[in-house]
């Protein structure tokens, strides 16, 4: 005798070897012996086999008209063997046969959009509109298996299905592995045994690699598009009184959010007045305000060659902007200094309005205002001052030049407050490495397309226009940061513990000493038109300003400020983000650069494992005959392929142009900064996607041009 039972959701049949009173000893096929309870047994059949009957029911089951059973079945609940009768057999009083009643109850278990279970061998049929509701949506995953299906054969074929490109940066980097667009790539790619992202790139997904980058960036940073809602520009009406100086900005040509300005006054009379200007959006720009809800979602001004994405909308930035001409709300920070030795004495912060008599541009001016020319203003001044020590020094050749006098006091004291944080640090900053610059012939500033023509000069790190202003903003920074502090007031800063490998920057709200920087303190206050900590210290010191000692009762943030943390954890993702991608972009440029001029070959620096750092260009690529040499080795490098997508290209060492590696060369010095080892950093590397083919189907200076950290 045999039996066909339920065991864990499944249907085995087997031979009965001994019979209890509630279990039934049962022999396998297998020659599997396994204890069945009495209440699991279902059919008791003779013959034929288990694994003929078994065979027999599965496929007279599929024979069964659905439908049909569904309309025969009774409304109550039945049992397997009823409805076997009432559907097979002519004659209600006669039973079905044996694989008729195991057809009838592997169909019932199968379709449970048209029959539940309500125990072993019972049933009941699903109401009509739970049925008609099934059916529609078992149709809907069929019609989508056939899609999946016709997108996958249509990608392996090199076509892109619209669908799958409009949604290629959501299949790549966010996927949602149950839509249909998803599990067609995956199809497709294991089919083709290809990679997702060569497989869409075959098939035309990709029409054009920078908007690849710029599209995927949007996507991740930018879900709901890069235009500002209608806002109106808030325009500061409190009365400022207007500051006795004329005050100058130094930017690139290409800056147009001037968040800060200098004024020196009292050149020759022993005691110099420097002010550092800082736009003062903060006046009118209020916490919580619509400007404000803006600014805190993009959180700081995204770079990228040719173009910008600014933190405020332009309406905002024009009102605040340091324009030449006008007279502008400004925080001003005055430090006394005595102008034979540069100490600095008293510090005044006021809210005022600034004159601004020149924006001046240092990719301009950089040809006049050279180290040669500084020096030789020294040298000139120290001989004046032997003769006569109440006059400027400034010579013949100077004298004529426009904010000579004051650029070449601020020079000198650039390079004194340089010299005393590198006392501080314990070893001098180095600028070995340029900076580069990078210019597309796209008039008007519009949106690069990827395909314009690129320039790329080089700009050493920390020329005398720089220095001046990046010493100037430190100083503000620092003396801004302790002045919060002494106030009791929280603000935003950068702290580094020591210059040892290893230990990184941090934002946090506690004035800590920066070690990179060799300051005691340093909250970013200088650029609150482009980067969101800074707008927020600004409130804070505005508040200094206004209230003084009892600032702590009325400053927008108190001390231990939960929206402080939120601020400083959004602002560090999203800088990160925005320094990648414009990493990334200028390393697309830079082999778009390549390309357009033809250059094959390079020369490089090793620096690391098998990589090198081209001489010349602001590069980094594994080299196939690097790894080994010594850091600082010179060599030529023959170029490979380049990936626009990827960004990848790799070359070949085919000459030594040094016998002995030489570590002053540039790229082998050390990084300096605010700490940051950019030795590892590429610029960009193998773009990371997200799709799973195995898967089942189911601060010295900030990375705008000229603006300090």
């Amino acid at each position: 005798m045999f039996v066909l039972f339920e065991e864990a959701g499944k249907f085995l049949a087997g031979r009965i070897l001994s019979e209890a009173d509630s279990s039934l000893q049962v022999e396998l096929d297998s020659g599997k012996r396994v204890k069945v309870k009495t209440a699991n047994a279902l059919i008791w059949f003779e013959k034929p086999n288990p694994a003929e009957f078994m065979a027999a029911g599965q496929k007279l089951a599929e024979d069964i008209e659905l439908e049909l059973a569904w309309e025969f079945a009774s409304d109550d609940e039945f049992g397997f063997a009823d409805l076997a009768r009432d559907y097979f057999s002519a004659d209600p009083s006669r039973p079905a046969s044996l694989q008729q009643q195991a057809a009838t109850l592997f169909c019932l278990f199968n379709t449970p959009h048209y029959f539940r279970r309500a125990g072993k061998g019972r049933f009941k049929k699903a109401p009509l509109e739970i049925l008609q509701l099934a059916l529609a949506a078992i149709e809907k995953k069929k019609l989508v298996a056939l899609q999946i299906t016709a997108w996958a054969e249509a990608l392996a074929q090199g076509q892109c299905p619209e669908p799958i490109r409009e949604q290629l940066y959501k299949i790549l980097f966010k996927p949602d592995k149950n839509s249909a667009e998803y599990k067609a790539v995956v199809e497709a790619s294991r089919s083709t045994h290809t990679a997702p992202l060569e497989l869409l790139q075959k098939a035309g997904a990709i029409s054009s690699p920078y908007q690849f980058h710029y599209k995927r960036f949007l996507f991740e940073n930018f879900p709901k598009g890069v235009g500002f809602p209608a806002l109106q520009a808030p325009v500061h009406t409190e009365t400022l009184p207007l500051a006795h100086v004329r005050a100058f900005s130094i930017d690139d040509s290409s800056t147009t959010e001037i968040d800060d300005a200098l004024s020196v006054s009292g050149l020759g009379t022993g005691t110099v007045t420097l002010g550092i200007h800082i736009a003062a959006p903060g006046l009118a720009v209020l916490p919580g305000s619509p400007v404000d809800a803006v600014g805190r979602a993009r959180l700081s001004t995204v770079y990228m060659p040719g173009y910008k994405l600014t933190m405020l909308p332009d309406e905002v930035v024009q009102n605040y902007t340091l324009q030449a001409g006008r007279d502008c709300p400004a925080v001003s920070l005055y430090v006394t200094l005595d102008e034979a030795t540069l100490a600095i004495g008293e510090t005044v912060t006021r809210l005022e309005r600034v004159p601004i008599a020149s924006n001046l541009r240092h990719d301009v001016l950089d040809s006049t205002f050279t180290e040669a020319f500084f020096a030789s203003a020294t040298e000139s001044i120290a001989d004046t001052a032997r003769v006569d020590c109440d006059t400027t020094g400034i010579d013949g050749d100077t004298a004529g030049i426009e904010w000579a006098a004051e650029l070449i006091f601020l020079h000198r004291l650039a390079k004194k407050l340089k010299a005393g944080r590198e006392v501080v640090r314990g070893k001098p900053e180095n600028f070995n490495r340029p900076d580069y610059n990078f210019k597309l012939d796209n008039p008007g500033g519009q949106a690069p397309q990827g395909n314009e023509t690129v320039s790329i000069s080089t700009r050493q790190r920390g020329a005398p226009l720089d220095l001046i202003v990046a010493e100037a903003m430190i100083l503000a920074n620092s003396t801004w940061g302790l002045w919060l502090a002494e106030h009791g007031v929280p603000g935003i800063y950068r702290s580094q513990a020591s210059m040892a490998p290893g230990v990184k920057v941090r934002m946090g709200t506690k004035a800590l000493p920066h070690a990179g920087l060799g300051v005691p303190s340093y909250a970013w206050s200088t650029s609150p038109l482009r980067r969101y900590t800074d707008l927020v210290n600004q409130w804070q010191i505005i508040a200094c300003a206004k209230h003084g000692r009892t600032a702590a009762l009325a400053a927008p943030f108190k001390p231990k400020d939960a929206a402080l943390f939120a601020i400083i954890s959004g602002f560090d993702e999203a800088y990160s983000a925005y320094n990648g991608f414009q990493s990334g972009i200028e390393r697309y440029w830079t082999l778009k650069y390549l390309q357009q001029n033809g250059i094959t070959e390079l020369v490089a620096t090793a620096f690391k494992d098998n990589l090198v750092r081209a001489d010349e260009l602001p590069l980094v690529l594994p080299a196939l005959g690097a790894m080994g040499l010594p850091r600082g080795a010179r060599v030529r490098v023959r170029l490979g392929a380049i990936d626009e997508i990827t960004l990848d290209i790799v070359g070949t060492v085919t000459e030594r142009l040094d016998l002995v590696a030489d570590a002053s060369q540039p790229g082998v010095g050390e990084n300096t900064g605010e700490g940051e080892d950019d030795d590892d950093h590429m610029a960009a590397g193998p773009i990371s996607i997200a799709v799973d083919v195995n898967e089942p189907a189911a601060d010295a200076v900030s990375v705008a041009p000229a603006t300090v950290a």
